[in-house]
């Protein structure tokens, strides 16, 4: 019974695709014969992941429970068995997808390869399904759908203790599926014939008419031999479930006037049901593709909605805000309102409250945006249409979208690396857009501000750090790349309290040990504060320790001796006159300090609260604290001083 149809009831949610299912099924089961990797590709609009989706249904054992598994095909229904590790990819980097995956089956790697190395190690298969590669990355011109492909996927495809299905785009699935040993892989094109299901168009396009699954109730919707017969006729006609769900669209959200008789305004792709739609509400097609085309070039999950007009008049050089203002029937069909919430918005909340818009499905974007005469060119537009929303050019009032996501658009347009010059842009900006939009730019590109963000950003994306402590990051990174200019604009123009204060960073390698003291002044001067750095031999402007009277002499280890607060070494310094806190003053202290392999904190000691907490990218060598606040770190780079803000004035020497 495995070969008809007939005598079963298809799946509620997908309604045929009956061929596909079986074979997703008999992945599932391990069966003999069947692959160990599943490659699912097709078309944009192809309904891969509505295929998937329905699937992953019948892998879920709280949706098992609601569908009509004993009227279903068997062959079509997988074994019960424990759900698989299912990391979407939408708007997640390649590694964040790798890290999804390494968290569901509790892997301790911290690394990359470790990972893989973990999986292979594993006693028992174990079972992935990464649906949405098409739509990875938080911005879309850095093109991780590729990375996350060659990076994360071929790895997992060629590790034999994962059982892998992938929903990929077409031009990627080839890639994903070669150099695998024979019968290891499977590519099944939705759009092919073996895999194409013609019927399911009709059946979907009928069941979005009826009244019963939401439509509304019309003349055409709910007398049921026109129905069916429109449905039919829009699922002959179609190419694809999107388009299927375009033309319902049409015709529900502005039926005055539609004839179900007439063909003529049933499209036959994506293009024709924008063109045909305009057309029959009495305007051009391509005022339509101007209101749509900033949804189309937008990044994430769509703009923000009184962004709108602004951006559609940025892009075809007149105002467009009359043709918006009176335009949700002509546009509605094709975009998708989404209302953010709490739990939606971004770290800082600011997105709360607000309606984005978004285009219904990416073939929409790659249709309009194939129509504009030159991309990058519209991408220009856009970019600097958002540039004069910042107010005051202050990022820090700037609207999240325009804060967030005006990289990916000067990406696209070859304009970022003139961005990448603002501090308060490095501050405010959601460093995981950010970063995997400066990544994308060649090094040799970048301007060294860029550079040393680029060298920050992991510290920024891995401890998902408030603004104020992406500020106190990036203010320490300036003074350790020597552009102490950009340290001192996070400092004074952007308005934000940082916990330190960077006064100085020397770049020597090798510092084994660091301790803050004093050099008693001569002749009656005032004392001078100052850093030991414990050095290798022989690194320049440093003397032996031995020759102060420690053990070592000329073979041992060097020390240079620093300023504490004002920079530069101090080459004649005495080390045998150099005076260290006692214990008592240590214990007197207003401010404690805790070391980890990666971290520092400082501590108040009257309430233990914690008043600054420093991470490093490279491991910290060594620290210690001043009586007075300033804390004194060392890490495979160099040697560095901060003034703790919360020492106060009054002691912070």
């Amino acid at each position: 019974m495995t070969g008809t149809t007939e005598d079963y009831a298809p799946h509620p949610h997908i309604g045929g695709r009956t061929a596909a299912l079986r074979a997703l099924a008999a992945w599932r089961a391990a069966a003999p014969g069947a692959p160990r990797v599943v490659v699912l590709t097709g078309d944009a609009g192809s309904g891969r992941s509505r295929l998937l989706t329905g699937f992953l249904m019948l892998c879920e054992p709280e949706y098992r429970k609601r569908l009509p598994l004993d009227a279903m095909d068997p062959s079509t229904v997988p074994p019960e068995l424990p759900p698989p590790a299912v990391p979407s990819a939408e708007g997640l980097t390649a590694a964040q997808v790798l890290w999804l995956i390494a968290d569901h089956f509790e892997l301790r790697a911290t690394g990359v390869e470790g990972v893989y190395t973990e999986l292979a190690a594993l006693e028992e298969p174990v079972t992935v399904v990464v649906p949405d590669v098409d739509r990875a990355g938080p911005v879309r011109a850095a093109d991780e759908p590729a990375r996350l492909v060659r990076e994360v996927l071929a790895p997992l495809a060629a590790t034999e203790t994962v059982r892998l299905m992938a929903e990929v785009p077409r031009p990627l699935a080839a890639e994903l599926a070669e150099g695998l040993p024979p019968g290891t892989a499977q590519i099944i094109d939705l759009d092919a014939p073996e895999w194409a299901d013609p019927d399911v168009l009709v059946r979907f396009a009928q069941a979005a008419l009826n009244p019963e699954f939401g439509a509304p109730e019309l003349p055409f919707t709910v007398d049921p031999a026109v129905r069916l017969a429109l449905g039919a006729a829009i699922g002959r006609r179609a190419g694809s479930p999107l388009v299927v769900q375009l033309a319902v669209n049409c015709v529900l959200m502005a039926p005055e006037g539609f004839d179900p008789a007439d063909e003529r305004f049933l499209p036959t792709s994506v293009g024709a049901a924008l063109d045909l739609h305009a057309r029959r509400l009495g305007t051009d097609s391509q005022t339509l593709r101007m209101l749509l085309a900033p949804l189309a070039l937008a990044e994430a999950e769509g703009i923000p909605v009184q962004l709108w007009a602004r951006l559609a008049s940025a892009v075809a050089g007149h105002d467009m805000s009359p043709a918006i203002a009176g335009g949700m029937l002509l546009a509605g069909p094709f975009v998708q309102p989404e209302e953010v919430t709490g739990s939606d918005a971004d770290s800082d909340g600011a997105d709360e409250g607000r309606t984005l818009l978004r285009l219904l499905h990416p073939a929409l974007a790659e249709e309009i945006r194939a129509g504009l005469p030159n991309v990058a060119a519209a991408q220009t537009q856009i970019a600097m249409s958002l540039l004069e929303a910042v107010p005051e050019q202050d990022w820090g009032k700037a609207d999240p979208y325009v804060r967030d996501h005006i990289a990916g658009h000067t990406l696209e347009a070859g304009l970022l690396p003139q961005l990448l010059t603002d501090p308060g842009l490095f501050v405010h900006a959601d460093p995981v857009p950010l970063r995997a939009a400066v990544e994308a730019v060649p090094l040799e590109q970048l301007g060294a501000p860029a550079r040393t963000y680029l060298r920050t950003a992991p510290l920024l994306t891995r401890t998902q750090a408030p603004a104020e402590l992406r500020a106190a990051f990036l203010e320490t990174a300036f003074v350790e790349d020597g552009l102490p200019e950009y340290a001192e604009a996070i400092r004074e123009r952007l308005g934000l309290e940082l916990p330190w204060q960077t006064l100085w960073s020397l770049p020597v390698a090798g510092v084994s040990a660091v301790t803050v003291g004093t050099l008693p002044g001569t002749e009656g001067a005032a004392a001078t504060p100052v850093a030991v750095l414990v050095v290798p031999p022989g690194t320049p402007g440093a003397r032996p320790v031995g020759a102060a009277g420690a053990e070592g002499g000329e073979s041992g280890p060097a020390a240079l001796v620093h300023g504490l607060v004002q920079p530069g070494l101090l080459d004649d310094a005495d080390l045998g006159r150099i005076v260290r806190p006692s214990d008592e003053e240590r214990a007197a202290a207003p401010l404690g300090l805790s070391r980890g392999g990666d971290y520092l904190r400082v501590w108040n000691r009257a309430d233990q609260e914690v008043v600054a907490a420093l991470i490093s990218d490279t491991p910290f060598t060594a620290a210690d604290l001043s009586p007075d606040g300033i804390l004194l770190v060392a890490t495979e780079r160099g040697a560095k001083a901060l003034r703790i803000r919360a020492a106060g004035a009054e002691i912070a020497s």
